[in-house]
């Protein structure tokens, strides 16, 4: 801040400053002056309150308020508070006693009947120092949410950038994982030269541009996930022939109903990749039911009650980005019996779930 701009705010202040206290001055005579018509003694008598109101205010607003009572330093508010008030009413008794001497001459009939009244003298004193440390105290408060707020404000805004990043992150997890096994698949196919080569090289080709140009999206219709899905069966498809049973059960109200991307594909491929052959077929049922409000995906294949550690990054990644994504808007479970792992993932797309 340059000195001019600093100068001017001193300036301004100093010049508030004194404007407030004229008015207070103002008022003790006012206040003072009734029943006498002795203005010059009742102004005499005002201005010799000004110092200890002037003082007694200032070590309130500047000392004990910020100091101890914000801070909540409240034993140590209480005691300089005590020796604050001791000393303003000495001041104030030495200011009357003044008057006394130098209006009155010792005549104590002769002094205006307000300034006579201790009480009066002492509350009017007292009630200009309560307001003015009412008026800072609300000042000190509204400062101390307006800090609080813009702190909050920072907060919230690092918060959803970390989740960015978080997703940003579990993305980048979820890429490599898929290709690796899209092209583990392709690999084994080109072994035996199967002629489906071509067309599995066309379903990743749509594949990698879901990939490259939807999944950054926030969101993308469901449809295209579901084509998204649908690619990926065919290319398994292709690698298990005969001994893959799919039934996909597919049912949505809305082409307007949307998903965040890739949020049902790392299920589908833990079936193909941990799910077990059993009478020489594995067994995938997989089910998408949508309305505008709720989006339910169950999928069930034929296992050996393997441990959950064991299905990799995927499920992992999914419960995070779910947590990230629909916070108390899904439910998810997932069941690993002797012969049958199954998932259930219900998404709330416009209030928090509760559970069933």
């Amino acid at each position: 801040m340059k000195l001019h701009t600093i100068t001017k705010i001193l300036i301004l202040k100093t010049f508030k400053h004194l404007l407030f206290w004229s008015v207070v001055l103002l008022f003790f005579t006012y206040f003072f002056s009734a029943g006498s018509s002795n203005f010059k003694d009742t102004l005499m008598f005002s201005a010799f309150l000004m110092p200890t109101t002037i003082a007694t205010t200032y070590v309130s607003i500047y000392k004990l308020i910020p100091d101890y009572l914000i801070t909540k330093r409240y034993v140590l508010f209480t005691l300089y508070s005590v020796y604050t008030l001791i000393i303003s009413l000495y001041l104030i008794m030495v200011s009357i006693f003044f008057s006394l001497i130098y209006l009155s001459n010792f005549e104590f009939d002769q002094m205006n009947p307000i300034t006579r009244n201790i009480i009066l003298v002492t509350s009017s004193v007292y009630l200009v120092v309560i307001l003015v440390s009412a008026f800072k105290l609300l000042q000190l408060n509204l400062k101390s949410n307006k800090k609080t707020a813009i702190l909050e404000s920072k907060i919230l805004e690092t918060q959803l950038k970390l989740k960015e990043q978080e997703l940003n992150y579990l993305k980048m997890q979820i890429h490599p994982h898929f290709l690796f096994n899209t092209l583990n698949t392709m690999y084994g196919s080109a072994l035996k030269k199967a002629d489906e080569t071509p067309e599995m090289i066309l379903k990743l080709s749509n594949l990698l541009d879901y990939l490259l140009y939807q999944v950054d999206k926030p969101s993308v219709s469901l449809e295209d996930e579901i084509n998204h899905i649908e690619d990926y069966i065919s290319l398994e498809k292709m690698r298990f022939n005969d001994t893959l049973r799919i039934h996909f059960t597919k049912k949505i109200e809305s082409r307007s109903i949307t998903v965040a991307p890739m949020l049902f594909i790392p299920f589908v491929e833990n079936s193909f990749k941990h799910g077990t052959l059993q009478n020489g077929v594995l067994d995938i049922n997989l089910s998408i039911i949508a309305t505008n409000n709720l989006i339910e995906f169950k999928l069930s294949n034929s296992s050996l009650n393997h441990d959950n550690k064991t299905f990799g990054i995927g499920l992992e990644n999914i419960k995070k980005r779910l947590n990230l994504l629909y916070p108390n808007r899904h439910t998810l479970q997932i069941s690993n019996l002797k012969s049958k792992f199954t998932v259930s993932l219900k998404i709330n797309l416009n209030s928090t779930l509760k559970d069933e």
